[in-house]
C-alpha cells in the first residue's frame, strides 16, 4: 500500500529530528516545506513534467533572515551550520562576504555570525572602551577640519 504525503513527510522529519536537535518552529517549517516539496513533486510526476530545478538556480531553501539564528548561522549556499561564515567557506562557493550579503539581500552591516557570537563581540568591545575611544577619535578628527 502506498504511503500518503503526510506519512512520508512525518517519516522524513522524524529521521531529521533524531539526527539533530530542532526547535518547535524549525520542526513546523521543516514539516511544511517537506510536505510542499513532496506535493509539488507528486503534481509534477502526475503532469509528466520534470520537477528538477534548473542548474544554478538561486532559489534559497530558507529565508535569509532566518538563516542567522541564536547559536548558529546556516550557509544559504550549502545548508551547513556554523558559528560564523568564514571567508574560507564562502570562497569555496566562489563568494566573498560582500557578494554573499548582496546575493541574499542582507544588510552590508549584517554580521555573518550567530547572534550569540555577535553579542559577545559587542560586549567585549564595550568592556574595552571601544565606543568611547571611537567617539573621542571622531570628535578630534572633526575639530581639526
Amino acid at each position: 500500500m502506498a504511503k500518503s504525503l503526510v506519512e512520508m513527510t512525518a517519516e522524513i522529519i522524524q529521521s531529521q529530528i533524531s539526527s539533530k536537535q530542532m526547535s518547535l518552529d524549525e520542526i513546523k517549517v521543516a514539516l511544511n516545506d517537506t510536505f510542499q516539496t513532496l506535493k509539488s513533486l507528486q503534481d509534477a510526476e502526475t503532469a509528466g513534467v520534470d520537477a528538477e530545478p534548473e542548474v544554478g538556480s538561486n532559489v534559497p531553501f530558507l529565508d535569509p533572515k532566518k538563516s542567522i539564528q541564536r547559536n548558529k548561522i546556516i550557509c544559504m549556499e550549502c545548508g551547513q551550520e556554523f558559528k560564523m561564515l568564514s571567508p574560507k567557506h564562502l570562497s569555496s562557493h566562489g563568494l566573498d562576504s560582500r557578494s554573499y550579503r548582496k546575493k541574499y539581500g542582507l544588510s552590508a552591516r549584517q554580521p555573518l555570525c550567530s547572534k550569540a557570537l555577535s553579542e559577545k563581540r559587542s560586549q567585549s568591545g564595550k568592556e574595552r572602551g571601544l565606543p568611547e575611544n571611537l567617539r573621542k577619535y571622531l570628535d578630534s578628527r572633526s575639530s581639526k577640519k
